[in-house]
């Protein structure tokens, strides 16, 4: 006889924590390097999809590495710092908002990926991508990982380095477009956000004219003088 389902909720959520193992298999089956990519900045309406690649050094992996989105701001920035004085090899790339209006924010996120992929100074044999998607043209062998990074520690440490570099990047534009507050909702579409733009418009190569509401309201661009080469 079956065995009735319970209906009660679990007492205590299980919660994943991102471990080597899939990076330890790929070095028993020849592949290493392997890296890790992630990318930052898919949704917002204003700014850069900023992406990051970065090889672990198996031998001294910070502690504490997980889905960005699941640590607090200064438990990313500390990370970031480990990160960067630990790994074998860290690189970052981002397109820029013309970019992604140019193309569409999948094909820019998995560019912005592959780019930082490639800038790697130490050429991974394996590279592990968060997601559904494979970014075309890698110079080596790409898995997509659902949940990549609550499951590789390669992953979670990209994830971390790519919200790290594209937060202070809006940082820097807020201190520039002090109306917007982009150093407080980092471009996402906020009532703060969504008030400021209707208040003084959207800024050029700033904000992504292809998200809505920019093409759904018709909202004119506002020329600026200022060039945003910084965040291509």
């Amino acid at each position: 006889m079956a065995r009735a389902r319970s209906d009660s909720p679990l007492l205590f959520e299980m919660v994943e924590k991102p471990d080597f193992s899939i990076e330890t298999k790929a070095m028993a089956d020849g592949l290493w390097p392997v890296a890790g990519m992630d990318e930052a900045g898919r949704g917002p309406l204003a700014g850069p999809v900023v992406a990051a690649a970065v090889v672990l050094n198996p031998a001294n992996i910070p502690e504490g590495l997980d889905d960005s989105k699941r640590l607090t701001h200064l438990q990313r920035e500390a990370l970031f710092l480990k990160i960067l004085g630990s790994a074998l090899s860290v690189s970052m790339a981002s397109i820029s908002a013309e970019g992604i209006d140019n193309s569409n924010i999948l094909k820019a996120s998995l560019e912005a990926m592959r780019r930082a992929a490639a800038g790697l100074s130490l050429q991974p044999k394996l590279a592990l991508a968060d997601g559904r998607d494979i970014p075309p043209g890698l110079a080596c062998e790409g898995r997509a990982l659902i949940k990549g990074d609550q499951r590789s520690q390669s992953i979670a440490a990209a994830s971390i380095v790519a919200k790290v570099m594209r937060d202070r990047m809006m940082c820097g534009c807020g201190g520039h477009h002090e109306h917007y507050g982009f150093e407080v909702h980092m471009g996402y579409a906020t009532v703060r956000h969504r008030t400021a733009i209707e208040a003084h418009g959207p800024v050029a190569r700033l904000h992504r004219a292809s998200f809505a509401p920019f093409r759904l309201g018709g909202a004119e661009i506002a020329e600026e003088e200022e060039s945003f080469a910084g965040l291509e």
